[in-house]
C-alpha cells in the first residue's frame, strides 16, 4: 500500500512539474506539453497600442526614421528582400498611385508601423513594457499581432503582402468602392444605405464603424455615387469616395477569402503574449487557430473600431495610449472622446 502511495505521488509531481503558470498584464496562462490556453481574465484596457490602417500612407513615411534609425531601416530591407523591390524607395518618394494601391499600402504601413516600434523602443522602452493591450485598424490588427509575438516580422510581410494582392484581385473582378460619411448618426447612416441599394439596385452597407459621426459605407460604384447624393440630402457635413481599390469590409471581397486562409495555414502563429482586440467581434484571440480564422474574416466583416475605442477610453483603469505608424488617425478618433485623454504618437 505505502509504495502504491509513493507511485501515485511520483505520477502528480511529475504531472505538476510539466505545468508551469505565469502572469503577463494581469492575464494568466497555463503552459502544457508545448500548447498554451488563457484562462478567463478580464482584458486589462491601462495602456493600449494602436496601429493604423490602410489609409494612412503617405509619400514620405518613414524616411526620417529610416535615416536616424538603423534598426528601422533593417525592417525595411528585410521586407524588400521578401516583396522583392524596394519598399522603402517607393515609401519615401512614391509615386503616391503606386503607394496608394493595395498590393504596395498595406505592406508599407505594417513595416513602417513596425519600424515605429523600433523608434518607441529607443526612446522609450518603457512604454513597450506599460502595453497591456493592442488593437489596429482593419489591416492594423497584422501589426499589433506581430507586435504581441503572434507571427514573425517576416511573416507579417509575407501575410500582408497576400493579403493586399487577395483584396486587390477580388476589387478588381467586381468594381465596386467605399464612402465616407461624416456628421450623421448610424441609424442615418443604415438609412442611407437601404435607400442607395434600393434606388441602385446594387448592395451597400456599413463597412467601418470607426466613431460617432465617421462611417465609412461599401459597395457596388452604383450604390456608392446614390449615397453620396442621399446623405447630402440627409445634412452630411461630408461623402466623399475613398481612395481604395474596391468595397473592403463586405462580401465583395469573398474570392479573397480562400487566398488569404492558404497564407494564414502557411506560418506559424502563437498565442499572443497580450490581448489583440479583433476588428470582427471586438474581443481578444488567443487560440492560434481562432487567430487564423479571424484575420480570413476580418476582409467580408464590418469593422468595429468604435466598439473597440469605446471599450478602451470608458475603462476605469484606462491611463494612456500610444498610436505606432503613419498619419494621426487613430490618435483623432481617441480625442473625440475627450481632448484631455493622453494619446502619444510615434510617426513612421
Amino acid at each position: 500500500m505505502n509504495m502504491q502511495i509513493l507511485v501515485i505521488l511520483s505520477i502528480m509531481l511529475s504531472l505538476l512539474s510539466m505545468t508551469t503558470s505565469f502572469s503577463m498584464n494581469k492575464s494568466k496562462f497555463i503552459i502544457r506539453r508545448g500548447f498554451t490556453t488563457m484562462m478567463a481574465s478580464p482584458v486589462s484596457y491601462k495602456v493600449g497600442f494602436m496601429f493604423p490602417g490602410q489609409g494612412a500612407q503617405a509619400v514620405g513615411m518613414a524616411g526620417a526614421l529610416c535615416d536616424e534609425l538603423p534598426e528601422a531601416k533593417a525592417l525595411f530591407d528585410k521586407a524588400s528582400g521578401i516583396l522583392g523591390y524596394d519598399l522603402l524607395e517607393k515609401c519615401k518618394n512614391g509615386p503616391k498611385e503606386s503607394l496608394d494601391s493595395t498590393v504596395v499600402a498595406q505592406t508599407a504601413i505594417f513595416v513602417s508601423s513596425m519600424a515605429a516600434l523600433e523608434k518607441l523602443k529607443k526612446d522609450d522602452p518603457a512604454a513597450i513594457e506599460s502595453c497591456t493591450v493592442a488593437m489596429g485598424l482593419s489591416l492594423g490588427e497584422y501589426s499589433a499581432l506581430c507586435f504581441a509575438g503572434a507571427f514573425s516580422f517576416e511573416d507579417g510581410v509575407k501575410l500582408t503582402k497576400a493579403r493586399g494582392e487577395a483584396m486587390q484581385a477580388a476589387a478588381d473582378a467586381n468594381k465596386s468602392g467605399m464612402v465616407a460619411i461624416i456628421g450623421l448618426d448610424v441609424a442615418t447612416v443604415e438609412t442611407i444605405c437601404q435607400e442607395a441599394a434600393a434606388k441602385s439596385g446594387k448592395p451597400i452597407q456599413i463597412a467601418n464603424y470607426l466613431v460617432d459621426g465617421n462611417y465609412a459605407i461599401s459597395g457596388a460604384l452604383e450604390a456608392c455615387e446614390a449615397s453620396k447624393e442621399i446623405a447630402t440630402a440627409k445634412g452630411a457635413r461630408m461623402a466623399v469616395p475613398l481612395a481604395v481599390a474596391g468595397a473592403f469590409h463586405t462580401n465583395f471581397m469573398e474570392p479573397a477569402v480562400e487566398r488569404l486562409k492558404k497564407v494564414l495555414a502557411e506560418v506559424e502563429i502563437k498565442t499572443p503574449k497580450i490581448p489583440v482586440i479583433s476588428n470582427v467581434d471586438a474581443q481578444p484571440h488567443y487560440d492560434p487557430n481562432e487567430i487564423r480564422e479571424i484575420l480570413a474574416k476580418q476582409v467580408t466583416n464590418p469593422v468595429k473600431w468604435e466598439t473597440i475605442i469605446t471599450t478602451m477610453v470608458k475603462s476605469p483603469e484606462f491611463e494612456k495610449s500610444y498610436e505606432l505608424g503613419p498619419g494621426t488617425v487613430c490618435r483623432g478618433i481617441v480625442k473625440r472622446f475627450g481632448k484631455k485623454l493622453e494619446v502619444v504618437n510615434v510617426q513612421a
